[in-house]
């Protein structure tokens, strides 16, 4: 029996085991199913490799940005032993020349990023024993460890559903690099032969799709092994829009490159256009020109399949619908991720059934290939999940609650860099958990993969969530001081500042509040729990980008040093501390303290937190600073006094020095300086505050903090 067939299968057909349940059943009957889905996805892997006609094109790239195909072979098996030994399931590693060799991909960053490391790849012949020696590790896993269901993100059986489900990612992109293989390396066989269904090309058209919500993201206790990114949650209320019932065919694409829409700029932004032109792309990839229009498939070259969707990558999409809006003068473009969870629902799809063919051409269920676009219907439209992925105009971003798993913690954090774009729906080859409902995959946008698109027609604009991780460690360092763990019982430092000023506010007007070297913006929210309006005000632009971030996103992330090179991903909220209703009363401005602006000014309380010894001239600020300030204003200083000739020049110094043979304290100067149009309020204080360095060191400080009324 074949894995694959060229038509749509019977129920009685053979099929690649789909992804298994992990939250009920007997524990031996799981057990027993687990083997036969890892061993039969194993059988599919290397099934797909005897589709290479010979040693060359294991070891010459299919793509310059890629490594030869011989590495993928082996990768897959790597990827079991590495991540069982890490999660000490295996003693040793099996073959540690091999397991270096294939531990580690080429990420294709940049159409230009060419890797010319030279390899000493091993035989073909050794790869092969390896990974029967790999096959067999890993089923007497199966066959002895304990099992206890569920089998969650803890369970010593995760990582071995990750290697099946990492498998099968791999299965799908190196059928794409087969595909962009020489054809004189390549030898078509049964097993994966093309749909063989092709005709003429329906008309698209737009149909309605109802505004609703829609709920994205799973709990970590779903049925179904997922990926990192998955878990969390989002709701999105999504306005009405209009989609294209068929996926873009090859013929209404045709359209696009008969107007000579790769030649026009204004359809392409600007990385469209530099991709183009290095590639000097005229038509799709796939798209082979001649008397009459070809196209290639994985292993072989057909007449032009005008009714099967075209494949392009993201550039190509967004130029599309940019021509296709101009053209028909709606607002076209490709949907959101939010859009295309709409569309699924509206749509009534369903996710892959466990024992009947798919409703859809996924999980190799149809053929080798894409087939026509009018072939699925899933409700009033086709192909909304299956056939070719969907480009979607979203980049890749973590939902609430996102955290890595200890396992793989680089599986999707080098994608939240706003240049991966989510693909959705799965293709042909799509299979486990690339077919579920809440699969979450992304690819740089001039990636090829089986990837078409389809569009939408909407008035709403595009928001594109906040993905980015912020990785520079003093920027890291102060964002967990703000919105991060407390340790060794200390309480948050710009938090416990902030109620300090608002109760040396007493019953004094609360109208406008300055956050004065407001850093990351923790304490100007918290003034805001009081004030009308806060403002915070750093010299540090990218500190105030990081308030900036909080305000309007209400979400900042940040990576944290565990140990050397090591970092953890962190996820702090506004609401998480119940600031946010705060949001609408702050705003955010880069200034220097010794030299504001003429609006900032007219304030009921001005919070200075760890400023002065780090101000070049100190002094300037402390006898201006009441010009800011309403009469009977609270002016708060907090400062360690670290004074600092990096920071300060010596003779700018405020205390911390000798003056007439004796001591001169800051607060000395402090009392010197504001004793003109101030008085101070009570006795200093001290309070303490814990900076976090990396998992095993930490700074300890106390800040002397002074109140001061103005009086004059």
């Amino acid at each position: 029996m074949t894995i694959l067939q060229q038509q749509v299968p019977t129920a009685d057909t053979c099929l690649l085991p789909r992804t298994p349940r992990l939250d009920c059943g007997d524990p031996e009957t799981k057990r027993a199913e687990i083997a036969a889905y890892f061993s039969c996805v194993a059988d599919c892997y290397e099934s797909l490799f005897t589709t290479l006609a010979d040693e060359r094109a294991f070891y010459e790239k299919a793509i310059p940005l890629r490594h030869p195909l011989i590495f993928y072979y082996g990768h897959t098996a790597t990827f079991f032993v590495n991540k069982l030994v890490l999660a000490k399931l295996l003693p040793a590693r099996l073959d540690p020349r091999l397991e270096s060799i294939f531990a580690v991909g080429v990420d294709e960053m940049s159409w230009d990023d060419l890797d010319e490391t030279h390899y000493d790849w091993p035989s073909i012949s050794e790869v092969h024993a390896y990974r029967r020696q790999v096959r067999e590790a890993v089923l007497r896993l199966i066959d002895t460890l304990p099992l206890a269901l569920p089998i969650t993100w803890e369970s010593d059986w995760w990582p071995i559903i990750m290697g099946i489900e990492h498998e099968l990612i791999h299965l799908e992109t190196s059928s794409v690099l087969i595909r962009q293989h020489r054809l004189e390396y390549l030898k078509p066989q049964p097993e994966w032969a093309p749909c063989i269904k092709h005709g003429l090309a329906p008309e698209n058209r737009l149909l309605d799709v109802p505004a609703g919500i829609t709920h994205l993201g799973k709990p970590r206790d779903a049925s179904f092994y997922g990926w990192d990114n998955e878990y969390g949650s989002r709701t999105a209320h999504v306005e009405h829009f209009k989609a294209s019932r068929y996926l873009v065919s090859n013929a209404e694409f045709l359209e696009f490159v008969q107007a000579g829409g790769y030649g026009v700029d204004a359809y392409w932004n600007e990385e469209g256009v530099q991709w183009r032109q290095f590639a000097q792309a005229k038509h799709p990839a796939f798209w082979i020109p001649g008397a009459e229009w070809r196209l290639r498939l994985m292993t072989e070259v057909v007449e032009m399949r005008w009714d099967w969707p075209v494949e392009v990558n993201y550039h190509e999409a967004k130029a599309f619908c940019n021509w296709k809006a101009e053209l028909s003068g709606e607002p076209i473009r490709l949907p959101t991720e939010d859009e295309w969870y709409r569309l699924y629902d509206v749509a009534g799809v369903r996710d892959v059934s466990a024992d009947e063919p798919a409703e859809a051409n996924l999980q190799l269920d149809h053929g080798a290939s894409s087939c026509p676009v009018n072939w699925f219907a899933q409700g009033d439209f086709f192909d909304v999940v299956g056939n070719v992925w969907q480009w979607t105009e979203t980049p890749t971003y973590p939902y609430d609650g996102f955290a890595v798993h200890p396992l793989y913690d680089d599986f999707t954090t080098p994608t939240f860099d706003n240049q991966h774009n989510l693909i959705k729906g799965g293709s042909w080859v799509s299979c486990g958990n690339e077919t579920l409902r809440s699969a979450r995959y992304a690819f740089r946008r001039h990636f090829f993969q089986h990837a078409g698109f389809r569009y939408v027609s909407s008035h709403s604009a595009v928001k594109q969530p906040n993905a980015y991780y912020e990785s520079d460690r003093q920027m890291s360092e102060y964002a967990e001081f703000h919105y991060g763990d407390t340790w060794f019982n200390v309480a948050n430092f710009p938090a416990a500042m902030a109620q300090l000023c608002i109760a040396a506010m007493g019953d004094k007007p609360a109208h406008r509040a300055l956050d004065l070297g407001c850093a990351s913006g923790r304490g100007t929210f918290e003034l805001a729990r009081h004030f009308d309006q806060v403002t915070g005000v750093d010299f540090s632009a990218r500190f105030v980008s990081q308030g900036v971030e909080m305000a309007e996103q209400g979400v900042l992330r940040y990576t944290l040093t565990e140990e050397g090179e090591l970092v953890s991903y962190r996820t702090a909220t506004l609401e998480e501390h119940g600031l946010a209703e705060t949001a609408g009363k702050v705003a955010f401005y880069q200034g220097d303290a010794c030299n504001l602006k003429p609006q900032f000014t007219g304030y009921d309380l001005i919070m200075a937190v760890n400023l002065i010894d780090r101000l070049y001239n100190p002094g300037q600020f402390l006898g201006q600073v009441h010009e800011r300030l309403n009469l009977g204003g609270v002016l708060v200083l907090a400062s360690p006094y670290t004074w600092l000739e990096e920071h300060t020049p010596k003779a700018e110094w405020v205390g911390g020095f000798k003056k007439d043979g004796e001591n001169y304290t800051t607060l000395d100067g402090l009392r010197d300086l504001l004793g003109e149009h101030f008085v101070q309020v009570g006795e200093p204080r001290k309070l303490e505050f814990v900076i976090r360095e990396t998992q095993h060191k930490f700074q300890h400080s106390l800040s002397e903090v002074t109140v001061w009324e103005r009086v004059r």
